[in-house]
Formats: C-alpha cells, sequence, structure tokens
C-alpha cells in the first residue's frame, strides 16, 4: 500500500497538468467572446454578458443575453454555447464542434451541427470598439469645443486639450506635412481619426478583462481596407503609368507586371499584419508567463510559489512595453498610410519629394 500511494499521486498529478492546456487558454483570452470576464471569485465567474442575435431556419430569429447560457452549462431556446468541459466530457468531434460557438440543441439537449446557426452576436470584440469610437467621438468634439470657443486659440489649452494638443500636432508635422508635403491637409481627418482609434483600442485592451481587439485580424483588415481605398483615390496617372509600363527593358516588362500588380496589394497586408501581430504578441507573452506559474505549480507546489515573483515581474514589464507599444503602432500604421499615400501622388514609386523639414516622402519601410 506505501507504494502505491506515491505512485496514486503521481497519476493524479499527471492528470492534472494534462487538464491544463496552455495553447487552449492563451487562445480563449486573446479570442472573441459573448462576455467581458474580469476575474472568478469563489469559483463563480465576474462577467459582463453580452448580446445574443441568432437565427436558423426552424427556429427563427432569437435575442436573449449570454447569461442565459449559464458559461456553457445550459440550454435556452434551443441552443446551447458549447464549452471545453462539454466537448470532454461528451467526447465530441473538435473539428466539427468548436468551444465558444452556438450550437442549436436536439429534444435531448445534445448539439447538432447539422442545423446551420447564423450568429449576428455583439461580442466583446465588437461592443470594445463601438465603445472606443464612441469615446474618441466624445472626446475629440470636446476638445474642438474648447477650441471654438477660443481656448487654445486665443488663450493656453486647458485640461484635457492640452494633453492632447502636441499629439494632434505631432501626427500633423512628423506624419502629415513630412511625407505629404503641402497636400497633408487633405488627409489630416482621416490620418488622425485612424491613429486615435486605433491608439483608443489598444489602450483599452490592456486591461484585464477586456478584449483586445487590435489584436484581431478581422479588425485590422478592416482598417487595411479603408487605407487601401484612401491610397487607391490618391493615385495619379504617373502612378498607374508606372505599373503599366515600368522603366525596364522591353524583356523584363513582362515580369515586373505581376510584381508591380502585387505591390498594390501588399502595403495594405503589411498594414494589416504588422498592427495585428505586434498587438497579439505582447498578450500572448503577458499570458505565457502567468501560466508558467501554474505549469511549475503543477509540477511542484513550492517551485510554483518560488518561480512566481520572478514570472509576475517579467509580466508587469511586459505591459509596461506594451503601454509603449500601443502608442508606437498607433503612429506606424498612420506613418505607413501617409508613406502609401504619397506614392500614390504623381511621383510614383520613384521620386522623393522633400518638405521643409528636410523629409523624404518615401521612406525605408522597417
Amino acid at each position: 500500500m506505501a507504494q502505491e500511494h506515491p505512485a496514486g499521486e503521481e497519476h493524479k498529478a499527471a492528470k492534472e497538468e494534462a487538464k491544463l492546456d496552455p495553447a487552449k487558454i492563451i487562445l480563449e483570452h486573446v479570442g472573441d467572446a459573448h462576455e467581458f470576464h474580469f476575474l472568478t471569485l469563489n469559483k463563480k465567474p465576474v462577467t459582463i454578458p453580452l448580446p445574443v442575435i441568432v437565427y436558423s431556419a426552424g427556429k427563427g430569429w432569437s435575442a436573449f443575453s449570454a447569461a442565459r447560457f449559464e458559461e456553457g452549462n445550459a440550454v435556452h431556446e434551443g441552443y446551447r454555447l458549447l464549452n471545453d468541459e462539454y466537448i470532454e466530457e461528451h467526447k465530441l468531434n473538435e473539428n466539427t464542434y468548436k468551444a465558444g460557438k452556438i450550437y442549436a440543441v436536439d429534444a435531448e439537449g445534445r448539439p447538432d451541427a447539422s442545423v446551420s446557426v447564423l450568429d449576428f452576436s455583439l461580442g466583446r470584440n465588437a461592443i470594445q470598439a463601438i465603445i472606443s469610437a464612441i469615446l474618441l467621438i466624445i472626446i475629440m468634439r470636446s476638445i474642438a469645443g474648447k477650441y471654438k470657443k477660443g481656448h487654445g486659440v486665443k488663450s493656453a489649452p486647458t485640461g484635457f486639450q492640452n494633453a492632447v494638443e502636441p499629439v494632434i500636432t505631432f501626427v500633423r508635422d512628423e506624419v502629415g506635412k513630412a511625407n505629404l508635403g503641402d497636400k497633408y491637409e487633405k488627409y489630416m481627418p482621416y490620418l488622425l481619426t485612424v491613429f486615435f482609434f486605433i491608439l483608443i483600442n489598444n489602450l483599452i485592451g490592456l486591461i484585464p478583462g477586456t478584449a483586445n481587439v487590435t489584436g484581431n485580424i478581422a479588425f485590422t483588415a478592416a482598417l487595411g481596407i479603408l487605407s487601401f481605398i484612401v491610397i487607391m483615390f490618391s493615385t495619379g496617372k504617373h502612378y498607374w503609368g508606372h505599373i503599366v509600363n515600368p522603366p525596364v527593358p522591353l524583356g523584363v516588362k513582362f515580369i515586373m507586371w505581376p510584381v508591380e500588380i502585387m505591390g498594390i496589394f501588399t502595403k495594405p497586408f503589411a498594414l494589416i499584419i504588422r498592427l495585428f501581430a505586434n498587438m497579439i504578441s505582447g498578450h500572448i507573452i503577458i499570458l505565457s508567463f502567468i501560466i508558467l506559474i501554474f505549469i511549475f505549480g503543477a509540477m511542484n507546489t513550492a517551485l510554483g510559489w518560488g518561480t512566481s515573483p520572478l514570472f509576475v515581474a517579467l509580466s508587469l514589464f511586459i505591459y509596461l512595453i506594451e503601454v509603449l507599444v500601443a502608442f508606437i503602432q498607433a503612429y506606424i500604421f498612420a506613418n505607413l498610410t501617409a508613406v502609401f499615400v504619397a506614392q500614390a501622388f504623381e511621383g510614383g514609386h520613384d521620386e522623393h519629394h522633400e518638405d521643409g523639414h528636410g523629409h523624404a516622402t518615401e521612406t525605408v519601410v522597417a
């Protein structure tokens, strides 16, 4: 019996360690969801449930709160929100049934993947993007109102206006004027909007429990497509002339045509991937450090407690870097958009136009 006890403990520890799936935990935290989950107290989650809006041919439209699903443990109006525990307990095919997705259920309450369910729910990414847009409008209207009253024009700016004005000036001088020259005023509304919209989403995403919206490829793709449209409407005859008739020998033109056409689409693609990758990577690193505490704790309790100060310190360090990255990535997206718009002007790909600051229109994209 004395020899079986350690083996039993070892089997129990191995079973608990197997339950800890770092990849699944990280993907759940950086992905979309039907609620804002902040913490768990006494095994009870502290959340803000979001609206669920679904449609299926047999049931029609349904709208209710995600709280009705009870974290995936209950069926409501013939639907179930799957969680990992339910999938594991009922041994469902993970290629067919996905955690976090809503399925219609049969008479026994089991999910039925054969029934098509259209999910129009407002997830935490959508809700947070809407909140960010509202905050942007409120902040900018407030500042604009102060300028209309003469604050910052006839007198020095005050309050929050005093903090935002240098940022606006920086974007105007170092992004607009530096890349677009005397045409900068035409593009400043878009450049300032995209800069502050990304910045607000980046900063809100650093609050525990909120969504990492800029770490969502759909969100960055939408911004990249908008920038692509702006770039295309800024093109001139020299830009398209360079693509149709590149200044190379005739034999090389056949090679350059597909390269030039690809170049049109690689610009917005670079904007999309750069913002997405930078914003999601920081969150993944922080979560990885936190999960390491539990991994070491599963191996040995003392080891878990002993290493936790180190991993918490590393997480805080990366978190502070993420605050800096939030500003940098907003600047880079706006700046690269201005660079690509400038390249779409009559100068095409080859010419460099310098303004009074001595900045070149075409810069090296690192």
